[in-house]
């Protein structure tokens, strides 16, 4: 992996684009430190303490809702636009052929329902933390509102021009950046409670070699797959022979990589934003009293959520009709396997096993947090979300280094 680093170093195109991601991430930083006018900060800090989900989009949002940022929103609008969209698309035919037509004009309707989520987040945050807020006034609020719905379009630039002049993806690295932003603070935080007594030095110990055997696992579930043997039958051509080889389908494990963790994420914020309209209402109290980070019922949706997106998202990338038919079409075949549909069955069968243990592994990793926290008496947001995403995006973004400099040196080898 360093190696890798350091030879995308060498080449003058690679340094340019990740200085430019760099940039972009100075930026974003920058942003996080921009306050939203007529927010009182202590207030945000105390809420921030006292309403645990809060405390993870903090850590998500890189402080940015601790600085009452106009990044306090961070890129969840636009997460769940995407999930929206891609919803619409699976639903309705016609979205799907402008899907597979014009990619770019499904692009410009995310934008547009980005800015019009982000609105209503924005209204339902004000709402929320109207405790906070210094002047209560229609003017306030208004710009308010419009400052936060601003950060997340200012955001959602960001990742746009990650992912097309960068490196990696914009939106993964944006959230990435905003979490390892977090680590000093939360090494800072646990060395202070370890000082005053208040945790348990044996606690800690266990909580970091916890986290590191976790890091190992993610690691090793990311990189795991499942290898169908797929076989070539032999083709006489004249007085040649071709074909004959012996080849396999990679399935990984965890095919849909932290993209699940990222959508169910985003969805779990929803029921808290629809509440903070109606302050009075039972249900809505209801709702922010008992739906937080730590409650059962709030792991239990969270896990079944990852569980659904990992499916769902394996589905639109991984097609076992088309892969099948490509391997008829080569002339091979599965051994055992009869070609044409029982192919594509016995790969969707294998799949959804994989998927399977996938999802169930990104779950249990996702909510390891809300179990050290009911444990340990003590608020670590920097859990297994936040770990998911941080090892998974490196390893992406690795990857597509990895790519980059393959392609390149094929390039330069054909001229």
């Amino acid at each position: 992996m360093l190696e890798t680093l350091r030879d995308a170093l060498k080449t003058q195109e690679m340094r340019k684009k990740i200085l430019f991601t760099l940039v972009m991430f100075l930026i974003f930083r920058i942003g996080s430190h921009i306050p939203v006018p007529g927010i009182d900060k202590a207030q945000i800090a105390a809420l921030i303490e006292q309403i645990s989900l809060l405390g993870f989009f903090d850590t998500i949002s890189g402080s940015a809702l601790t600085n009452v940022s106009i990044f306090a929103m961070s890129i969840t609008p636009y997460i769940n636009a995407s999930i929206i969209i891609q919803l619409l698309t699976v639903i309705f035919p016609r979205l799907e052929a402008i899907a597979k037509d014009d990619r770019k004009k499904i692009v410009e309707y995310t934008r547009y329902l980005t800015v019009v989520l982000g609105f209503i987040q924005a209204i339902g945050l004000s709402f929320g933390l109207r405790s906070a807020l210094t002047d209560t006034s229609f003017m306030s609020i208004s710009i308010i509102v419009l400052s936060l719905t601003a950060g997340t379009a200012c955001l959602m630039w960001i990742g746009e021009m990650i992912t097309e002049k960068g490196i990696g993806n914009g939106i993964s690295l944006i959230i990435f950046a905003g979490i390892v932003s977090r680590i000093p603070g939360g090494i800072a935080y646990l060395i202070e409670y370890a000082k005053q007594g208040a945790m348990n030095i044996l606690f800690i110990l266990i909580f970091l070699v916890l986290a590191l055997a976790a890091i190992v696992f993610v690691i090793i579930v990311n990189q795991g797959e499942r290898r169908v043997p797929v076989q070539y039958a032999k083709r006489v051509v004249g007085r040649k022979m071709y074909g004959g080889q012996s080849t396999h389908i990679p399935i990984k494990v965890n095919s849909a990589g932290v993209i699940p963790v990222i959508f169910a994420m985003s969805l779990m914020f929803f029921p808290g934003t629809i509440a903070s309209f109606f302050p009075e209402n039972a249900v809505a109290m209801w709702i922010s009293q008992h739906f937080t980070f730590t409650n059962i019922g709030y792991n239990l949706v969270y896990a079944l959520l990852i569980l659904f997106f990992t499916y769902f998202y394996s589905s639109i990338t991984f097609n076992p009709i088309d892969i099948a038919d490509n391997i008829r079409k080569n002339g091979g075949f599965i051994p055992g396997i009869r070609p044409g549909r029982p192919t594509s069955e016995y790969i969707m069968k294998v799949m959804s096993r994989i998927t399977f243990f996938g999802g169930l592994f990104l779950a249990l990793i996702a909510v390891l947090p809300a179990i050290i926290m009911a444990f340990g008496n003590m608020n670590i947001y920097f859990g297994g979300t936040s770990l998911l995403i941080v090892v998974g995006v490196a390893i992406d973004t690795m990857k597509q280094i990895e790519s980059n400099m393959m392609m390149r040196n094929y390039e330069g080898f054909m001229k």
